[in-house]
């Protein structure tokens, strides 16, 4: 029987790395093993000594993230999708959400204040400017947040109460590419862990606290209705993006769930941060996914996973594809007379 390995790449973190190997090798499988992955060299389109990597820190560090679209040409199953992870990004999360009938707060995109490096005034002819601000900021309303469209935690975020902090801010994000999203003034507001697409922690949370008292909330427990949609709503999110490891926050306001952010493909999991009993829920079903995802790796085949909202049109194509005249192939040249 051949032994297959299960990889995690990390950066600083320590408890959860260390955690999940742990737990992993203690299960006794008799043909899965965990490791911190570590990497001596990378040749191009070479098989990879493992079934499954979890990805942890790749979106900080772009060597990281072509190792690992190379690893999964060599049929590694990497969690998160490498290639879908470096297309994704927080606007379009909310596009989508839009289309998946899950409430997001109303948001719009901003072209970066400063002009992006070697481009010029003529590289923006398809651009108006200035933009509406009025019919903008009519639109999203006062408080507002602004945060890069893309990319992750708290950097560059900016909570604005009217235009003239809004053009202030506005200039100090340089060549960002920011989106202005309305506040939602909220009564409950969970972080909810989902792996595999199908293991829902949904967690209370407080993000006004400081950062360690985040997960400290006196609220009381949340109704199991509520409870319930939230779970639908991160499933609904995750299947169609497709990513197994991920946290979605959803702020509840008059009752309804407010997808806030759900593009955390990477997600705080240190056990100072989501406490020990949410650390350990974390733990054992990361375990458990990759275990699953070991089991059902085929060797030098393709074992990324995709969401729906890329496998739908694919299907979607090869369905209006289907009975349509296929190119032919063009004719060989012939042999010239002797």
């Amino acid at each position: 029987m051949t032994m297959k390995k299960i990889g995690i790449l990390h950066g600083m973190e320590r408890s959860f790395p260390e955690a999940f190997v742990e737990h992993i090798n203690k299960m006794g499988l008799k043909n899965i093993i965990a490791e911190p992955v570590m990497i001596d060299k990378v040749e191009q389109g070479e098989l990879n000594d493992y079934a499954v990597i979890i990805d942890r820190i790749s979106q900080d560090v772009p060597f990281y993230r072509a190792y690992l679209k190379n690893a999964s040409i060599g049929g590694t199953a990497v969690i998160n999708n490498p290639f879908w992870f470096s297309a994704d990004e927080k606007f379009f999360n909310n596009a989508l959400a839009v289309r998946l009938g899950v409430p997001v707060p109303k948001t719009v995109l901003l072209p970066s204040h400063d002009m992006p490096t070697d481009t010029s005034e003529e590289s923006f002819r398809n651009l108006k400017f200035p933009l509406s601000w009025e019919k903008i900021f009519e639109y999203i309303g006062w408080p507002a947040y602004m945060k890069p469209h893309s990319g992750g935690g708290w950097k560059s975020v900016y909570k604005l109460n009217n235009m003239d902090d809004f053009f202030k801010a506005y200039k100090e994000t340089e060549q960002l590419v920011m989106m202005l999203q309305e506040e939602i003034i909220f009564e409950e507001y969970f972080r909810c862990y989902c792996l595999g697409r199908k293991y829902v922690r949904v967690m209370q949370y407080e993000p006004r606290n400081p950062h360690h008292l985040r997960y400290v909330v006196n609220s009381g427990p949340a109704s199991e209705k509520l409870v319930k949609k939230v779970q639908d709503y991160v499933l609904t999110l995750c299947n169609a993006l497709g990513y197994d490891f991920n946290t979605v926050e959803m702020a509840v306001r008059n009752g309804v769930p407010y997808a806030i952010d759900f593009c955390n493909p990477a997600p705080d999991a240190d056990v100072h941060s989501v406490g020990q009993e949410n650390f350990e829920w974390v733990v054992e079903h990361a375990a458990k996914m990759a275990v699953e995802r070991a089991e059902a790796q085929k060797p030098g085949k393709d074992n990324l996973t995709w969401g729906t909202f890329v496998t739908d049109s694919v299907a979607t194509f090869m369905k209006a594809s289907a009975g349509k005249p296929q190119a032919k192939a063009p004719a060989k040249p012939k042999a010239p007379k002797k």
